[in-house]
């Protein structure tokens, strides 16, 4: 067979000094014309991925090329696993910077200080290798820029990190002894074109293949596969070599390639993601592909699939392990799909490049609407403003179409790909309208997105980060601000709106969430929008006794850094799911569940794209007190999209339970899926009855105790024991109590933070600069009376003049002793507070945890739609959220109770009026503040435990938004109150 003929480099310009190939501005060369993906085909193929040896040197030029030699000995280098990062590895270390690029700016020079691996593999071809036809060297990605040998003849170089390159090898292979030699650069020119918010790590970090291209293979395909709503038909034409038939049995299909066929199909949806199998054979080949019928269009200004407005529940996917970087294996992306699938994410941006492509196949299978976007992001130029930015400078253009190129060819049979994305963060300039103009001359079939041009010249969406919820509205409304001339502002007003990103989720949080999403359903126009991100890219170590902890900027000795903002995902670096991942579930489930308390009915709306609801199975459970007192199945019937309907629920039967009654219905899988079981919870709303089903019983019922005092200063009521001179608690029928007392500081969450150029106040640095965090208690009076004790206060920080004056009411009945607080601003509060509630220290052999309330994770006034009001249990170290950096963590909302006991069951009870927030940890909130990993978070001997009447909310201010109005905890007059009871083992 003809071999396509290699890409060459760009001509140097005239006069220019001559550039060392990582520096110069080409996209390398030697390469073949790209293509198509295929996972598989009935041509040879040999993995090449395993042990090889490597040598690092400090800079480009520090050792000669005599490596690449096949009798060269490199039996003393050390042994590499490939794919991998070599940092990862023991050789040199990590790097993190979200938008500074840790080199000088002056492209497209880089340092002499520039790492450089040399990859060294030997290898004979299988027995049952084809004599006959070519063969091509493939690459699937390398960081940053490779130089690349086979058998001492060189190939080519490697740019273009995140995007795969061929290279012809047939005329060099011999049966036995080849060697493939690769030096790789950490930095090159390439490098400014990559600055994409994650951790610098050199490497050959994707596979390495070998394949066998016999004569009349197939070189290229392109599958177009339309569908057209009104007929229920598809359109399918495969543009191949001549000579290629198409057969798909399924639908009878056997047509040459370049032909078009029109029939009946069932259509390709991130929700009904139908695939039809295919072939294309070749003289010499062939290969197995799978067909999504689809078609992508803008339509009186919203994006539509198959003529159906979508809605993107999207997230922000980086490749990412704790242990390899971004040298994943395939079991990692099908876990990654399967848990986006199970929590209702029905979307991916590629942030910032395009994925492995298998990670496209299983898009593809399971279901899953993509943004796939190119690998580029020239962000640190912004820090220089945008001066010598490459995608305003032509001299980087070819650079820029190639990148364009080897996304658009090697992505375009996936029909889960429906927009292409440019890149992100890189200013403006031409080289971004060449490539949009080149993307559309070769598919126009999907939109193109970017959002960093306000203007939209080369796209079809109108894309933004970050935008608070006042300005999505208007744009919801299309009706914006103006930007630029009117002409534009029209042709952007009538474009659909995508947030590509929003909800930061770094730390605890993201907030907001949920009024962000009532705004996606109300507005046409807004189409939704991706989560930052999925998952923290914390990277795992181990203390010398033992001890997990995720590193992040600064840890590896990094001179520039941006510390933890590289940890800001909805799952932990060990794929747990986080608080935020659960809340984002809630709230983007397609299933709307409200009930009409006084109506005694429930409406089911259903808010998928394309699904009716026969693949769900509803119930309903009527619990009194978190105790389930009846139960069944709803029927519902399978309504389609936008459909609903009210449901009358039974009458609850008599029961002899008493207390506070809830309803709550549940959408569950009636049948197994791809990406979960049957059983499998999809939605769920809960709501309290109109009335309890019987009266509460009076708690205690004993005459109330006088207090007295007795020796060694101390007064006693009831079961309580307090000091005579503070009024302070000590002991609650012998068990020890420190506190409680006014609380108001937390440990700030990143959200608390903030993000310097967010422009929200950031009231981390505010409460802190405030006193929050030192906050003095003055007792002014201590009265002991007939029916109590009475304690007065003045909680103030240093060095300032405002206050909260508090009054602590202490009485008891029977073995309960019950606390009543009232709370007083006193001069000018400026800011919001971070909790209002009292803090006491028990016992730590107080291990487990029972509370009737919101659960069974944590909660926060704009991050609780996930909270279920019932009977959760928990060991104490259990409520901790292990957020990369500590930080204020754990609280349960609407406790109306809660239990800590011992092993043996005995305890303490609190009860509070009206609920609270409950948290529980073995340090201090101050420690919690202080500490930079959670190893340096140690158990102590004392139980601190928080109950709290407010919380400030979370927000998104670690890159987005702040907290909303309506979730600030204003300083204001306040009551609130706690009974105290010790539990028996059989209590």
């Amino acid at each position: 067979m003809s071999m396509p003929q290699p890409r060459q480099a760009s001509a140097r310009t005239p006069g220019a000094p001559e550039l060392p190939y990582y520096e110069d501005f080409s996209p390398g060369h030697g390469a073949l014309p790209p293509r198509a993906w295929t996972p598989a085909s009935d041509a040879a193929r040999l993995s090449l991925n395993g042990l090889w040896r490597f040598r690092l040197s400090p800079s480009a030029e520090a050792e000669d090329t005599s490596f690449v030699r096949r009798d060269f000995d490199a039996s003393r280098w050390d042994v590499l696993p490939v794919p991998c990062h070599w940092p990862l590895h023991g050789h040199g270390a990590p790097w993190y910077t979200n938008a500074r690029y840790p080199f000088p700016v002056d492209p497209p020079h880089v340092p002499t200080e520039n790492p450089t691996g040399d990859h060294r593999l030997a290898f004979a071809l299988p027995d049952t290798w084809p004599a006959d036809g070519e063969c091509v060297l493939r690459f699937e990605g390398i960081e940053s820029c490779a130089r690349i040998w086979l058998n001492g003849e060189e190939l080519g170089v490697f740019k273009g990190s995140r995007l795969p390159a061929e290279y012809a090898v047939g005329h060099l292979l011999r049966p036995v002894g080849n060697v493939l030699a690769v030096r790789v650069h950490q930095w090159s020119s390439g490098s400014y074109l990559e600055d994409q918010d994650m951790w610098w790590l050199p490497g050959v970090f994707r596979d390495v293949m070998l394949l066998h291209r016999p004569a009349g293979c197939v070189p290229d395909f392109f599958v177009h596969a339309a569908y057209d709503h009104t007929r229920g038909a598809g359109t399918l034409r495969v543009d191949a070599p001549s000579g290629c038939r198409v057969t798909v049995p399924e639908l009878g299909v056997d047509i040459a390639a370049g032909e078009s066929v029109t029939l009946p199909v069932e259509p390709w949806s991130a929700e009904v993601p139908r695939l039809y199998a295919a072939e294309l054979a070749g003289e010499g080949e062939r290969v197995p592909f799978r067909i999504g019928f689809r078609t992508v269009a803008v339509e009186d200004g919203v994006l539509t699939v198959n003529g159906r407005r979508v809605l993107f529940r999207g997230v922000n996917r980086h490749e990412f392990h704790p242990s390899h970087g971004r040298a994943l294996d395939l079991a990692t992306m099908r876990e990654d799909a399967l848990l986006m699938k199970r929590h209702n994410i029905n979307a991916v941006r590629t942030s910032h490049y395009p994925p492995h492509p298998a990670f496209l196949e299983m898009c593809d299978e399971l279901g899953l609407w993509v943004v796939d976007e190119c690998d580029l992001e020239t962000h640190g130029f912004g820090e220089v403003g945008w001066a010598g930015n490459p995608v305003d400078d032509d001299r980087w253009t070819p650079a820029l179409l190639d990148r364009a190129d080897r996304m658009v060819e090697r992505d375009k049979n996936h029909p889960s790909v429906v927009i292409w994305s440019l890149g992100n963060e890189c200013g403006t300039g031409r080289g971004l309208t060449a490539m949009a103009r080149r993307i559309r001359e070769r598919d126009p079939d999907r939109p193109i997105h970017y959002e960093g041009d306000l203007s939209c010249a080369d796209t079809d969406l109108y894309s933004r980060m970050y935008a608070d919820h006042a300005e999505v509205e208007l744009i919801g409304r299309r009706e914006e601000l103006p930007w630029g001339d009117p002409e534009r502002d029209a042709r952007r007003r009538a474009m659909p709106f995508v947030l590509c990103e929003y909800a930061h989720a770094m730390g605890n949080g993201p907030g907001g969430l949920l009024e962000y999403q009532r705004l996606f359903e109300a507005h046409e126009r807004l189409q939704g929008g991706f989560v930052w991100e999925w998952i923290d890219h914390g990277i795992a170590r181990r203390t010398p006794d033992g001890r997990r902890w995720y590193a992040y900027g600064g840890d590896f000795g990094e001179d520039m850094h941006d510390g933890n903002f590289v940890c800001d995902g909805l799952l932990f670096p060990d794929r747990t799911p986080s608080p935020g991942l659960v809340e984002y579930k809630k709230v983007i489930e397609p299933v709307r569940i409200e009930g009409d308390a006084a109506a005694g009915t429930v409406c089911v709306t259903n808010t998928h794209d394309v699904m009716d609801l026969s693949h769900l199975r509803f119930t309903w459970t009527y619990e009194v007190d978190g105790v389930t007192a009846a139960q069944d199945c709803l029927a519902v019937p399978p309504l389609a999209p936008g459909e609903s309907t009210e449901l009358k629920l039974p009458e609850p039967a008599a029961s002899d339970l008493a207390g506070e009654a809830f309803w709550q219905v549940r959408a569950v899988l009636e049948r197994d899926m791809p990406w979960a079981p049957a059983g499998h919870e999809v939605a769920w709303g809960q709501w309290p009855a109109l009335v309890p089903s019987t009266a509460r019983p009076a708690a205690g019922g004993s005459a109330p105790h006088a207090p007295r005092a007795a020796e060694g200063g101390v007064v006693l009521l009831g079961p309580g024991t307090f000091d005579a001179a503070r009024g302070e608690l000590r002991l609650i029928d012998g068990y020890a109590v420190s506190g409680p007392r006014l609380d108001v500081w937390r440990a700030p969450t990143d959200n608390d933070e903030g993000a310097p150029w967010q422009p929200d106040v950031r009231y981390g640095q505010l409460w802190r600069e405030a006193g929050l965090h030192r906050m003095r208690h003055r007792v002014d009076e201590v009265v002991v009376e007939d029916g109590g004790l009475t304690v007065r206060t003045r909680v103030a920080p240093a060095a300032k003049a405002f206050a909260l004056r508090t009054v602590y009411r202490w009485t008891a009945d029977g073995d309960r002793l019950r606390l009543e607080v009232d709370v007083t601003p006193e001069g000018e509060w400026t800011l919001p507070l971070p909790r209002l509630g009292v803090r006491l220290g028990l016992c730590s052999t107080l291990t487990s945890a029972e509370w009737y309330g919101g659960g069974p994770g944590e909660a926060y006034p704009d991050t609780r739609a996930a909270s279920r009001i019932g009977r959760h249990t928990a060991p104490v170290e259990a409520l901790q959220t292990p957020y990369v950096r500590p930080q204020e963590n754990g609280a349960r909302a609407d406790v109306r109770w809660v239990r800590l006991r011992r092993e043996d069951g005995t305890g303490v009870a609190i009860e509070g009026e009206p609920p609270f927030w409950f948290t529980a940890r073995l340090w201090t909130t101050e420690q919690l503040d202080a500490a930079a990993h959670t190893t340096a978070l140690v158990p102590g001997d004392t139980l601190w435990v928080n109950l709290d009447h407010g919380q400030q909310g979370i927000g998104s201010q670690s890159c987005g938004p702040g907290v909303l109005p309506r979730h600030r905890l204003d300083a204001a007059p306040a009551s609130f109150s706690f009974t105290f009871s010790s539990l028996t083992g059989d209590h």
